[in-house]
């Protein structure tokens, strides 16, 4: 035998952190797995210490207060004094613990809505609806998507389109996540704006995370991990290369209420329910497809 066709397959595999758990099968080809999915847009406290020893996270906190404040580190204003009160809390708390604790909150927070809005009055659960956007999985191979609860087509003629909301949509609203509207997955001309109205109201009423003033999102909590991992490369014998030095900022970000684009450092000049975050490899298909201008230097 002989095979005169030669193709090398672009591929990867899915959720390449843990194993899949088999579920049932449904036919000879056709065996059922448990994955992971990422909600879209929305960003929610963290749970892990990001590769760090819990042990260590408040002094890391601490120092990296010091070395931000002493003029060391790369971060420029303004972000700097958006981080500086989230490190050095007025209340005199654990920056690291408050993110901790917020993340629980939040994952009891999701579990609670689930039950609520899956269950039915019979006592019965509703399958999940899934709808993926532009970019079906992320570097995790996690799926990327919107959820919500799956209604008969009588239930949906007497739901309004906020009746039939999705998970991602109410987690913003109870405050529990802050938007993270990454390009090219971007809600419609429908969708869109009401995410950022309910992000909006939880910011502004203090709701979920947000009543605490200091907080810091997600986003934010993994950025001053890979802060605080730089810092102590670069007080080593080893130094960070230039790549490393600016490695752990790179989106940058769009203001959705106003169609300009920031450095990666100034996202803090955007609103947090107006901010569109852009990748390096995207900003000049995005400059191009959204009729962007950019503030500043590039940089």
């Amino acid at each position: 035998m002989s095979v005169k066709v030669f193709w090398q397959p672009h591929s990867f595999s899915l959720d390449q952190i843990g194993q899949k758990r088999l579920v049932d099968i449904s036919d000879g080809d056709t065996p059922n797995i448990r994955m992971n999915v990422r909600m879209l847009s929305i960003d929610t406290p963290e749970t892990s210490t990001m590769q760090l020893k819990r042990a260590e996270m408040a002094g890391h906190f601490v120092a990296l207060a010091d070395w931000i404040e002493s003029g060391s580190s790369p971060v420029q204003e303004p972000l700097r004094s958006h981080l500086l009160p989230r490190l050095r809390r007025a209340d005199a708390q654990d920056p690291f613990e408050v993110h901790m604790a917020q993340g629980k909150q939040a994952t009891q927070a999701f579990e609670a809505l689930t039950t609520a809005r899956l269950k039915r009055a019979s006592g019965t659960y509703r399958p999940m609806f899934v709808r993926i956007a532009d970019q079906p999985f992320d570097s995790y191979g996690r799926l990327l998507a919107y959820v919500a609860p799956q209604y008969s087509a009588a239930e949906l003629q007497t739901l309004s389109r906020r009746d039939r909301a999705t998970f991602n949509l109410e987690m913003v609203s109870g405050g529990w996540a802050a938007t993270f509207v990454i390009y090219p997955s971007i809600p419609n001309e429908v969708d869109l704006p009401m995410l950022q109205q309910e992000a909006r109201l939880a910011v502004e009423q203090g709701k979920g995370t947000w009543a605490d003033p200091w907080c810091l999102t997600g986003y934010e909590y993994r950025m001053c991990t890979k802060l605080i991992k730089l810092m102590i490369k670069a007080r080593s014998a080893t130094q960070p290369s230039a790549r490393e030095w600016s490695g752990w900022i790179d989106r940058y970000c769009a203001d959705i209420s106003t169609a300009k684009m920031y450095r990666p450092q100034d996202y803090v000049s955007v609103k947090p329910w107006n901010r569109l975050f852009i990748w390096p490899t995207d900003a000049r298909k995005a400059v191009a497809d959204l009729n962007l201008e950019f503030v500043g230097e590039p940089g």
